[in-house]
């Protein structure tokens, strides 16, 4: 049987490669949905990869994951990371792990991205790694 990861993406990602590419890189989403495709493939891993710039949708889909036996979740909130406690809310109430992810590192960038509603959440957060660090979530989300 084959595990399914969600990999959810907020608000703005679908403009990775073209929006502030000294930040955020060169990569499109597509390019990084690839390579969890072709990463996944040997792990017997379904990626089941997603964008919405609606905050709605997300928790949505936090809550199929769950429903659906998602083996887990790869969110990238985008801004919605510093201000969502609806996706705080729904992240805590499903019992299917999350791993946060960031392209940049918010830690290191303004003020009001250091705090994370979504970090407080999840399992475990990855950030600063540019596209790469989807694909650490995914080794860390395949040995859960």
């Amino acid at each position: 049987m084959t595990d399914t990861i969600f990999v959810l993406n907020g608000p703005n990602l679908n403009l990775l490669g073209v929006r502030e590419p000294e930040i955020y890189g060169a990569e499109t989403l597509d390019d990084i949905a690839s390579r969890l495709e072709d990463r996944a493939r040997p792990l017997d891993i379904e990626i089941d990869m997603r964008q919405s710039n609606h905050e709605g949708h997300l928790c949505d889909w936090l809550h199929e994951a769950q429903s659906s036996g998602a083996k887990a979740v790869i969110l990238n909130a985008g801004a919605l990371t510093h201000t969502s406690l609806a996706l705080y809310d729904a992240i805590k109430s499903i019992k299917t792990p999350v791993i946060e992810v960031h392209v940049s590192n918010p830690a290191g960038r303004e003020a009001y991205r250091h705090k994370s509603y979504v970090g407080m959440a999840a399992l475990g957060s990855i950030a600063g790694f540019g596209a790469y660090g989807y694909e650490l979530a995914l080794d860390a989300a395949a040995k859960l």
